[in-house]
């Protein structure tokens, strides 16, 4: 069984970009190498930009409040940045599909791959699988892969601080 380049990998991949930013070229370049992208040129200061501002137009599906809205945020993205699909095996890795041109520069690999990623994950989890954290003073992002699709914070750690601030506020009214 091969890796889905598009799976829910590009989806965690733009949460981690969002809620915690890559400080440098040599940062993003490390940690896209980490999630395993195959990447055909280096990481400049203007693919930092081309990449940071597209993150900003993703976060426009995040924070849509209705699967039309979501629908309506993302098609522009996937206009624009994907291709039509096509097989590849052009590491040597094994045939799989690529929803954008080959030789591209790799701020359009990553904005086409996320595009895709979070195109599939909202079809085949749920349009709702995107979100903002709950948790008060909390506006991290998260990308819902439970099981049941009940996930509304961006860590059990955010969750518990939130259950336990509405256990305190119940037991004080009580």
């Amino acid at each position: 069984m091969h890796y889905n380049h598009y799976g829910q990998g590009p989806v965690r991949l733009a949460v981690s970009l969002v809620n915690d930013p890559p400080e440098t070229p040599a940062d993003l370049e490390k940690r896209l190498v980490d999630e395993s992208l195959v990447l055909e040129d280096s990481v400049t200061a203007a693919v930092m930009r081309v990449i940071r501002e597209f993150l900003r137009r993703w976060e426009t599906v995040v924070d849509a409040t209705d699967d039309t809205g979501r629908a309506e945020r993302l098609n522009p993205l996937l206009a624009e940045y994907t291709a039509a699909p096509r097989l590849t095996d052009h590491a040597g890795d094994g045939w799989h599909m690529h929803f954008r041109a080959e030789r591209l520069p790799v701020d359009r690999q990553v904005c086409a791959l996320i595009a895709v990623g979070t195109a599939l994950h909202l079809t085949g989890r749920g349009m709702d699988r995107l979100g903002r954290c709950r948790a008060d003073g909390c506006a991290r992002v998260y990308a819902d892969t439970s099981r049941n699709g009940r996930q509304r914070y961006c860590s059990p750690g955010c969750g518990n601080r939130d259950a336990v601030r509405r256990h305190r506020s119940q037991a004080s009214a009580a």
